[in-house]
């Protein structure tokens, strides 16, 4: 007979990759019904997964698809936790940042009142 792939809980599993700060935030995000393995949508954090599985989930404002390429013992530092994935994302450049006053971050009350003299003067 064949030996049955080795699995580990999925919550365990996203801690110790450092996706989430603390196991229950990761059990957290799992409970939700925000995770996805192998496109199938997961609700428990005790789920199973095992080498070659895929993930899909929210992290910030991105989508996450990482590969399950490892097990990890411990949560360790960062080289070691990106060893355990392979990430599948895809890589947005030039994403354009969130709109600021002419470049110079946020008005001061001077440009404010420019502002203001400025939007009077349009609707006469």
């Amino acid at each position: 007979m064949s030996e049955p792939t080795p699995k580990t809980r999925l919550d365990k599993w996203l801690y110790h990759a450092r996706f989430f700060k603390t196991r229950t935030l990761a059990a957290k995000q799992v409970s939700g019904g925000h995770i996805r393995v192998n496109s199938d949508k997961v609700s428990k954090p005790s789920y199973g997964v095992s080498i070659g599985d895929v993930l899909t989930f929210p992290q910030g404002r991105s989508i996450r698809v990482v590969k399950i390429e490892a097990f990890g013992n411990r949560r360790g530092p960062a080289p070691e936790a990106q060893t355990l994935y392979s990430d599948l994302s895809e890589v947005k450049e030039n994403v354009p940042r969130a709109p600021r006053y002419e470049g110079k971050g946020r008005p001061t009350g001077r440009d404010r009142r420019k502002l203001d003299l400025k939007r009077g003067e349009e609707l006469e």
